[in-house]
């Protein structure tokens, strides 16, 4: 264990220095992973200040109430809460976004997906031979899954004039999602609706984006801790192998994807297999596969033809 312990700190007179030192050997010794990182943006999240003022005043003592919310936000963490729902909180595509245990913690590698897509759409303007300056003037969108609504909100920053539909099967997660549209000024720009992954799916669409739940439940005893016991499992399970979902969703998505139209995906840790013969068919083209920054395949994205 720590040499600190409750009994040799007193709040009422602990400075940034200490509460750092505390926070640390604490989550470390509860085996949390990047301890030091959670430990700072608990502290900055009671004290509403950034790194560096953190850093610039070690000694400076934290008020009481300070002190003591942030011990026991320490132990939230320590048991296994993560660290973006006890701060309600996360970035994602320089975007703050809010997060609540009713939706998926964005990742960086759901990121790629908005590359992927923002890029296949640039190319397709290439080849018609249209001007680069992609706005999505005339783009009709939709965000299968949406939950936090970081892909349709981050497209919807990049793309300006396209019109965009997210869906969630979560009455929750869209409120959720609502207010995050409205936080970054795009609220007026997406139209939200409570359906299931494809169930209601209608109209048709230049491009079809989606980060579908796809880990298997038969991995639920691998997951961290954060993952399985706070997650939403709507969001995580895709069947018992994880892969069950993507054949139900790229089949409706041939029916309400326009010709020349794309889909974007993102893929399990080991779902390429069972996925890219989905997309071997007469109705895709110009099918490619992207690695995220570990190297695994993680975004799979077609052409319809």
């Amino acid at each position: 264990m720590s040499d600190e312990t409750p009994t040799q700190v007193n709040p009422e007179t602990m400075d940034v220095r200490t509460a750092l030192k505390r926070g640390i050997a604490e989550l470390r010794d509860a085996n949390v992973p990047s301890y030091t990182l959670a430990t700072e943006l608990l502290l900055l999240h009671v004290l509403g200040r950034d790194r560096a003022w953190l850093y610039a005043h070690p000694e400076d003592i934290l008020p009481g109430l300070d002190a003591h919310r942030f011990l026991s936000l320490i132990l939230r963490r320590a048991a296994g809460e993560p660290t973006q729902y006890i701060t309600g909180t996360q970035e994602f595509w320089g975007l703050e976004l809010e997060v609540t245990p009713d939706v998926l913690i964005p990742r960086p590698e759901t990121e790629h997906v908005i590359e992927v897509a923002l890029d296949r759409l640039a190319l397709r303007e290439i080849r018609a031979g249209r001007k680069q300056t992609l706005t999505g003037d005339g783009l009709n969108v939709i965000d299968i899954g949406t939950g936090s609504g970081c892909i349709a909100i981050a497209l919807a920053k990049e793309l300006p004039s396209a019109h965009i539909t997210a869906t969630d099967i979560s009455p929750a997660a869209l409120v959720v999602a609502k207010r995050n549209a409205a936080r970054h000024g795009v609220r007026d720009r997406i139209a939200f609706l409570e359906m299931n992954l494809t169930g209601g799916m209608a109209g048709k669409y230049h491009l079809i984006v989606s980060n579908p739940p796809y880990i298997g439940r038969n991995e639920k005893d691998t997951l961290m801790r954060e993952v399985r016991d706070h997650e939403p499992e709507l969001a995580l399970y895709g069947g018992e192998e994880g892969y069950e979902i993507y054949a139900d969703l790229i089949s409706r998505a041939a029916r309400n994807v326009l010709p020349g139209g794309l889909l974007v995906l993102e893929l399990g840790h080991n779902s390429l297999p069972a996925v890219q013969p989905l997309l071997e068919s007469p109705h895709w083209t110009k099918v490619s596969v992207t690695n995220d920054l570990a190297g695994i395949p993680r975004v799979i994205a077609a052409e319809r033809a």
